[in-house]
Formats: C-alpha cells, structure tokens, sequence
C-alpha cells in the first residue's frame, strides 16, 4: 500500500476546516448524503458495488479502475420520484492506464480528476451519477473498510497539540464471550457492585485505547506481544487505517464532515503515535542491551555508530538517527563515548527543525535514556 509521508499534516489541515455546523463542508456533506439517500433501493445497490470496486482501486493504487452507471438516476433531491435517462455512451467508465503503473501516478489523482470531470458535465443525469458515486466510494471507505472501535478519551501531553494519552475509564467495564484461555479473568468492578468474573481479550491498558487489538507496548514500552515483527505489523495496520482515512478524504474533501470519520481519525491517530513512540522506546532499550553485551565481549574495539529509531508524528513513521559514537579504526571501547555522542546529538536535534516539536522532545527523550544508561564519572565525559 502506498503510504503519504505527509499524512498527519494534511489530515491535520483538513480537519482544521472544519470547526462548526454551518460551514462548508458540512453543508455538502449533508447535500451529497442526501442526494445518495434519495436514489431508490436496486440504484443504491447499483452505486455501492461500484464503490467498492472504486474504493479497491483506490487504496490498493491499482492503475486501471472501471465502474459503471446506472441507467436511470434522481438528479434533484426535491423531486425524489422523478428519474433521468443516463446517455448509454457514458454509462461505462474508465479511469488509467497501464502507463500510470510505470509511471507511479496516484490512482486517487487520476479518480478525483475524472469524477471532477463528470461533475462538470452538461447532463444532469451523469453529474448526479458523479456525484453518488463519489459519495458511496468515500462513505464505503471510511464505514466499510475500517472497523469501528471503542468510544475513547485522550488527553494531550504538557506542550503538545495532539492528544495521545488515553484517558482511563473503568466506569463500564466490558465483557466478551471467549475461552477462558484467550482471556484475562478481572473479578468484580470498580464501581463495588458484585458481577462476578469477567472475562476481557485484551489487557486492561490496551482497552484504553480505539482498537485494543493493535495495541502492543504498554505505557513503560514492555511488549504486550510476542515478537517485535508484531509490534512492528500492528502499527503497519494503524498506518494503513490513516491512510484509507486520508484517502477518502482527498477525494471527497467533505467527509470530514461525517461524524463517523471524526471518530475514527481521533481515536486511530492518538493511538497510533502514542503505539509508535512505545515501539521506538522499546527499541532503544534493546539497542542498549545490545551494546552493553557487545562492549562486555570487547567486539567495539574497531568502532561503533548507531541508528536511533524514533516515531516521526508529522509523517506517521518510524525513522532513525544515524551518528557516529567511535570513529573506525583501533579504538578502544569506553562508555564515556556514547555519553559524549548522545549529548552532542540532542544539540543537533534541538536545531532540526525538519521535525516537529514533539518529535524532537521524544527523540531527546531516547537519547538521554541513552546517556543516562552510560554515564558514570562526569569528570571521565
């Protein structure tokens, strides 16, 4: 799947647009709903399974989608019973070529323009056409392809603008049916009143967030999962989750508008950053642990330079900083060296501003737990 390095900003500044009920977007929002909502049972049906197969295209970045139209359309929400004719000679719609796959073009830039094309057209029948489509296609992404989650709360750290701290909630505890082996057994609740054993799937840190089965460090970054590579797949999973978000949106910018979307994009995006700082935290404790081994086995006597993982919250990835601790050659190991570079590289990261504040804070973060897992003599630095 193609992943947009600039997710989080636009998504950001989409979001941003909207504030109140009567702006734009809410009200082409509610006119293009409507407008879908007036088409009869079978033309509905009609629209959604070319939507799907729109939506496909869109986020698997195929280079050819086709869809079709349907004969006969509702093109005035006023006159819900009256149809009109679509011209059989553009009922049938193709969008790319086999070219736009050698040339890496955006399937989502091409559907966009076409629909947009189609919506300027002189025939009312095929803007209406247009129109629904465009709405199904966008509607079906964000409440078909995703999976809803849990109603969530989080709160914003001291200095930062997005919330990632998910708020804790005891105050209805959920149950599931499952096997007492895929479950942890909570006895009673918070509030005194006697419910017996409840059986949860997943750790009750993890139920704090949008989609506890994705969450797979907790709150000291200790996995919650059996390997990094699931770790690794589970955040993967969130990215993908945005990505659907910030496709719909680029081709119908009025759905940030849906309450659904809202949602969605709160409650995968607190989850996601807070996911990827844990795992980036987690990795750099495991980097320590292996310098420590690989010092204690003198096998850094000829050099050393490290690559710091850290989760960038504008583009919604982990990264590294790569910096030298000992130059190459015959140098032996002292921990004074890494003290010294870590130091020398949250000077560097404080200047870079290529990142964003809080980017920058967590990465400091990283690195003065790597000093700090160094440091012995101030006077030896």
């Amino acid at each position: 799947m193609v992943k947009n390095r600039s997710l989080n900003r636009q998504i950001n500044a989409d979001l941003n647009q909207l504030l109140d009920e009567d702006s734009t977007l809410h009200g082409e929002y509610r006119e293009q709903r409507e407008l879908y909502e007036a088409q009869p049972g079978i033309v509905r049906n009609f629209i959604d399974a070319q939507a799907r197969r729109i939506a496909d295209a869109l986020v698997h970045n195929q280079p050819q989608v086709g869809f079709s139209m349907p004969d006969k359309i509702v093109a005035d929400t006023a006159n819900p019973d009256q149809t009109v004719s679509v011209p059989a000679q553009q009922r049938e719609q193709m969008v790319g070529s086999i070219l736009n796959h050698i040339t890496r073009t955006d399937t989502r830039t091409i559907v966009r323009q076409h629909l947009y094309e189609l919506e300027g057209s002189n025939k009312p029948a095929v803007v209406a056409c247009a129109r629904v489509i465009k709405y199904a296609t966008v509607s079906y992404m964000v409440n078909g392809m995703l999976p809803s989650g849990r109603s969530v709360t989080y709160q914003t750290a001291e200095g930062e603008e997005i919330p990632t701290i998910p708020a804790e909630d005891n105050s209805q505890p959920e149950s599931a049916i499952t096997q007492a082996s895929d479950a942890i057994v909570e006895e009673g609740s918070s509030d005194g009143e006697a419910r017996g054993e409840l059986q949860v799937p997943f750790v009750p840190y993890a139920r704090r967030f949008y989609l506890p089965q994705w969450v797979a460090l907790d709150d000291i970054g200790h996995l919650l999962v059996n390997s990094v590579n699931e770790a690794e797949a589970h955040i993967s999973s969130m990215q993908s989750f945005l990505f659907v978000l910030h496709s719909a949106v680029s081709l119908a910018p009025y759905m940030i508008a849906a309450p659904e979307y809202q949602q969605k994009r709160y409650g995968m995006l607190g989850q996601l950053i807070n996911q990827g700082r844990a795992l980036a935290l987690f990795e750099t404790n495991r980097m320590i642990n292996t310098i420590k081994i690989r010092a204690a086995a003198h096998e850094l006597n000829r050099g050393l330079s490290l690559s710091m993982p850290f989760f960038d919250d504008q583009d919604l990835q982990m990264r590294t900083r790569d910096f030298e601790v000992i130059p190459a050659g015959r140098i032996m190991f002292v921990p004074a060296f890494v003290v010294r570079a870590a130091r020398q590289e949250q000077v560097k990261v404080i200047q870079d501003t290529r990142l964003s504040p809080s980017t920058r804070k967590y990465l400091r973060s990283q690195l003065t737990i790597l000093e700090k897992a160094f440091f012995h003599d101030p006077r030896s630095v």
